[in-house]
């Protein structure tokens, strides 16, 4: 452990972003910043799914008979 991470409790946590102000964009780009949205969702997904996978196959390996 390195004092960089003894002090990591200590940092202050990044403030939520604030919402995209879609007001001053047209169709189109609200369109694109939806698909970009909908495309972080399925990564996010995804990355779900594979830990699930990799917590049920630990579980698997060590469950005693």
């Amino acid at each position: 452990m390195t004092l960089k991470d003894d002090f990591a409790d200590l940092e202050p946590r990044a403030a939520k972003p604030t919402p995209k102000d879609l007001t001053v964009l047209g169709v189109a780009e609200i369109e694109a910043y939806i698909a970009g949205l909908e495309a972080e969702i399925t990564r996010a997904r995804a990355a779900i799914a594979a830990k699930q996978a990799q917590k049920s196959a630990a579980e698997a390996f060590f469950k005693t008979p």
